[in-house]
């Protein structure tokens, strides 16, 4: 039997969220292993002089515990 854990994780890209997303999986496997899947929670924009300028998710990340 796999005992997973869950962890909620930020995240920021100025060219998407698909990169914000890559991103918070990358700065979070240099400290969590065994990552399994990501639920992105939700989506925003940052929004300048009318252009979006950045781009966020929320995530949940699970990982097994060993």
């Amino acid at each position: 039997m796999a005992v997973m854990k869950v962890i909620e994780v930020l995240a920021n890209s100025d060219k998407s969220w698909e990169d914000a997303t890559k991103k918070a999986i990358k700065q979070a496997s240099k400290s969590v292993k065994n990552i399994k899947s990501a639920f992105v929670q939700s989506q925003s924009a940052v929004v300048n002089d009318d252009e979006v300028t950045e781009f966020r998710v929320n995530l949940k990340i699970t990982f097994e515990v060993n």
